[in-house]
C-alpha cells in the first residue's frame, strides 16, 4: 500500500515538473496563468483517461466489440458469438492511479486558480 501510494505521488511529481517544464517551453516563462492552463489540460487528460478506462472494465463495450469481430471475422473463422472475448476482458488496465493523479492535479489546479483570483485580480 505505501509504495503505491509513493510511486502515484512521484508520478504527480513528475507530471507537476512536465506542467512547469511545458509552462517554460511554450510561454518562455513560468507564470500562474500558464501552470494554470497547462496543468488544466494535463489533468482533464487523466481524469478522462481514467473515466474511459473505466467505462471499458464495466463492460459497456462488450457488446460492440464481439459484434465488430465477429463481422470483420466472417469466413475466416467459424466463431460463436459467446466465444468472442470482450473489451473488458482484453483491457485490464487499472484506473485508479490515473483517477488519483489526475484528481491531485486538478485539486493543486484549483489552490493556484483561486491564488490567481484572489490575489491578483
Amino acid at each position: 500500500m505505501k509504495l503505491r501510494l509513493r510511486n502515484q505521488l512521484i508520478m504527480v511529481a513528475f507530471t507537476q515538473l512536465a506542467i512547469f517544464s511545458l509552462s517554460l517551453i511554450f510561454n518562455h516563462d513560468i507564470s500562474l496563468l500558464s501552470y494554470i492552463n497547462i496543468s488544466f489540460y494535463i489533468s482533464a487528460a487523466f481524469l478522462l483517461t481514467a473515466l474511459l478506462l473505466y467505462t471499458i472494465n464495466s463492460g459497456f463495450y462488450d457488446v460492440i466489440s464481439r459484434s465488430f469481430t465477429l463481422a470483420f471475422s466472417r469466413g475466416h473463422k467459424d466463431k460463436k458469438f459467446t466465444e468472442i472475448p470482450g473489451l473488458s476482458e482484453l483491457v485490464t488496465v487499472n484506473q485508479k492511479p490515473l483517477l488519483f493523479i489526475g484528481l491531485v492535479n486538478g485539486f493543486l489546479m484549483l489552490l493556484a486558480l483561486f491564488a490567481y483570483y484572489f490575489l491578483l485580480t
